[in-house]
């Protein structure tokens, strides 16, 4: 297991991001659909539409819909 820098995470693929709670998951993921939309890290930018994220909580789920 290695750290996860969501700013230099590879984009390509699946992953999965467990942890235990308050430890940024939620921040995390708000950080990579950012770089999905500006085309970071890909060959270009993604639309809302092309990217799905699944959380496991009501909270975390309102929580990334407000940001």
């Amino acid at each position: 297991m290695q750290a996860l820098n969501p700013l230099t995470m590879p984009l390509k693929g699946q992953s999965l991001i467990e942890a235990s709670a308050g430890t940024g998951k939620t921040f995390t993921i708000a950080g990579l659909y950012v770089r999905l939309l500006l085309g970071h890290g890909i060959e270009s930018p993604l639309t809302c539409e092309q990217i799905l994220v699944v959380t496991f909580t009501n909270a975390a789920t309102g929580e990334l819909r407000d940001r």
